[in-house]
């Protein structure tokens, strides 16, 4: 009886710790979901929902060198598309993305958010305000 009482006690303090999330932790889930979402609905039809890419005509999301050295210029290329010749995984890509304006600076940071910590990426939380700050920089 009193080992059961203990095995209750420690599975209520795993519980308790297991659900103290900090503020971050938090944003990057919700984010991190929202941003799938998105994604699946916006991207995916070009970059396949596995982030696969499209032949030569869309390129994978699954190079993490270009996505980290074009880190703040994400949010630039989801608002206002892009045109030209980019090399991602040594292939060359000259497809017209459109423009996403339409999209809230917090929908451009799920996104962020989701593609850079999905197909191998691992690059954490964008928040809304480096989004703000990128978009602002670029132009």
């Amino acid at each position: 009886m009193k080992s059961n009482w203990i095995l209750i006690f420690f599975m209520t303090i795993i519980c308790f710790i297991g659900a103290c999330q900090s503020e971050e932790e938090i944003n990057y889930n919700r984010y991190y979901t929202t941003g799938k979402q998105l994604y699946e609905s916006r991207c995916g039809n070009c970059h396949n929902n596995d982030g696969s890419g499209l032949a030569l005509l869309y390129p994978p999301l699954t190079d993490t060198t270009y996505l980290q050295s074009n880190k703040n210029k994400l949010a630039f290329i989801i608002k206002n598309g892009l045109n030209g010749e980019i090399t991602v995984s040594g292939k060359t890509y000259n497809g017209q993305m459109p423009a996403q304006q339409d999209l809230s600076d917090i929908e451009i940071a799920e996104i962020i958010t989701y593609i850079t910590n999905s197909f191998g990426n691992k690059q954490g939380l964008k928040k809304t305000e480096d989004v703000n700050k990128d978009l602002k920089n670029c132009q």
